[in-house]
């Protein structure tokens, strides 16, 4: 592995959330740069330093013109939209920036199109960043075969009011992650509404559950309900910094990769 101690890196929502914590910790750490910061057209912050609302000066301007945004930078961390990011990655792709996406909500016909990208140009490309619900995620999946038959499987997530698409990329991701293990397909057996008389609950299936409210960062319980037991595996985020950190640890992988997608089992030797 070639050690890099300069990573320069743009964001994308700038000035959202997730990217006032991106930018904090790429400013924090010693071996990151910010050198791009994208936002949509007609934001107030535009031409605003990108690190202002930290009382600090970073010398990078946020900008929506995608190609001086990427033109400094050798990553790209997007957390945005589905549209969005798929417009910059066709950026990327045209300067060689290799990117970490943390989007959710894309359509089959979206994920393929990022595929076709990942052939020039390397991207990871995951529901969740943070390093604790990855290895969540390879916790589900030895209980998964172990409880394979038996055992209903529910997921039930909660995040905040903000939050556009449901269920959230990473309670699919368990979902995903829990089928493949005990060979069923989740487009066949996920059962995402329950209302009136549904009958009794079919075994074969994963049922989901969503919460919408408040500030919530993001919970997630897997519930195996056997007879006479039950086992739990939980996530509970409080802070956006865990996937801000990810991030970068997805970033820091890239840096060794020339094109390909990955996901975080491959960033955090969990495959």
């Amino acid at each position: 592995m070639t050690a890099i101690s300069d990573l320069p890196i743009a964001v994308a929502g700038a000035t959202g959330r997730m990217g006032h914590m991106l930018i904090e910790a790429i400013l924090a750490c010693d071996d990151t740069r910010l050198a791009g910061a994208l936002d949509m057209a007609g934001s107030h912050s535009l031409g605003q330093d990108a690190s202002a609302w930290l009382g600090q000066t970073s010398g990078v301007f946020v900008t929506d013109d995608l190609h001086a945004g990427l033109q400094n930078a050798r990553f790209l961390i997007d957390f945005t939209r589905p549209e969005g990011t798929l417009a910059h990655l066709k950026v990327c792709r045209e300067l060689g920036v290799k990117a970490v996406i943390g989007t959710t909500g894309f359509s089959d016909a979206q994920k393929a199109q990022i595929t076709d990208i990942a052939k020039d140009i390397a991207i990871v490309m995951a529901p969740n960043m943070s390093v604790g619900v990855n290895v969540t995620l390879k916790l589900l999946q030895m209980a998964a075969q172990a409880l394979s038959t038996g055992y209903d499987i529910e997921i039930i997530e909660a995040h905040h009011r903000h939050k556009v698409d449901a269920p959230s990329g990473t309670a699919l991701k368990m979902g995903e992650v829990i089928a493949e293990a005990i060979g069923r397909d989740l487009k066949e057996c996920a059962v995402y509404e329950r209302y009136g008389h549904t009958g009794e609950r079919d075994p074969s299936t994963i049922g989901f559950s969503t919460i919408r409210g408040g500030d919530i960062v993001g919970d997630h319980t897997v519930l195996f309900a056997g007879i006479g037991e039950r086992i739990e595996v939980t996530h509970k985020s409080s802070s956006r910094s865990t996937y801000a950190q990810g991030s970068l640890r997805a970033a820091r992988f890239l840096a060794n990769q020339s094109s390909g997608m990955f996901d975080m089992f491959d960033v955090l030797g969990l495959r």
